[in-house]
């Protein structure tokens, strides 16, 4: 019993260790962004805010707050266009018999390898000819094309798990697929829904890589661009972009604390049969 106690606390310990060590930067980010400007150039900065300021969250207010506004109007657009294309799509690739279904996985497994960089590149050319360079809509659209890969992959894997006796019943009574698909699959994918829907939205709330080469800044930009040239233009003043990313970080975390329950669900209950 000894052994097994003994045992036991060291895990504990262990594990708290390793959550200590992941959560430190964000204790430090949040302990830099109440820090007085200059006081992380300092030797040796201070562990704990004791002469805290809240100027940083003030600049940051002043600076970024339309830039907030951008990435989460982008955000809200990525889930939209996600789901509303990748719920179908699971649909039919997971419930109905569609002709080169595994070609179809198969693409998509290779649309989630294509470095990112490419993919932004090639989007600016097209992006470009159609006027969508600054522009939501643009951007929206980028960060669908990797999204929806990922969230048709997820969804599938759920839709699966349905018994085909619901979609069969509602065909009895006289539904067709696309009532079938409203009716019956979209209110028991909820849970798979949300988490295709939460990993979508933080995708394009931290995505920089399209929304750099997609914004010029003369137009919007999100925050992650607008975080990226505060830190040129103010490279000394740490309080205000620590505090930039601390707000830029609570709609995210809001959401996970929401959402916790039904992305759990939503990652489990695909995972029993493919």
């Amino acid at each position: 019993m000894s052994t097994r106690t003994g045992s036991s606390r060291a895990r504990t310990a262990i594990g708290v260790v390793i959550v200590v060590v992941l959560l430190f930067p964000l204790y430090w980010m949040v302990n830099a962004s109440l820090q007085p400007s200059g006081a992380l150039l300092k030797p040796a900065p201070d562990l704990f805010p004791l002469h805290g300021t809240l100027d940083g969250y003030r600049t940051a207010l002043t600076t970024q707050l339309g830039h907030l506004g951008s990435s989460l109007i982008v955000s809200l657009g990525t889930v939209v266009v996600s789901l509303a294309i990748a719920m179908p799509a699971s649909y039919a690739l997971a419930q109905l018999r569609v002709r080169g279904g595994p070609l179809i996985l198969f693409v998509l497994l290779i649309v989630q390898m294509i470095p990112g960089i490419v993919m932004a590149n090639a989007l600016y050319t097209v992006f470009s000819n159609l006027g969508l360079v600054d522009s939501y809509f643009g951007l929206v659209l980028a960060d669908s094309t990797a999204t929806i890969p990922f969230a048709i992959l997820l969804l599938r894997a759920f839709m699966i798990s349905i018994p085909r006796d619901l979609s069969e019943a509602a065909r009895v009574d006289g539904a067709g697929h696309w009532r079938t698909f409203v009716s019956i699959i979209v209110p028991v994918s909820r849970n798979a829904m949300v988490t295709a829907g939460l990993f979508s939205f933080l995708f394009a709330w931290a995505d920089f890589l399209f929304a750099i080469t997609l914004t010029t800044g003369q137009g919007f930009a999100p925050v992650t661009v607008g975080i990226y040239r505060f830190l040129g233009n103010q490279s000394a003043d740490w309080n205000g972009i620590m505090a930039t990313a601390t707000l830029a970080s609570v709609p995210a975390a809001i959401l996970l604390v929401i959402a916790q329950r039904y992305v759990v669900a939503g990652l489990t209950s695909g995972a029993v049969k493919d």
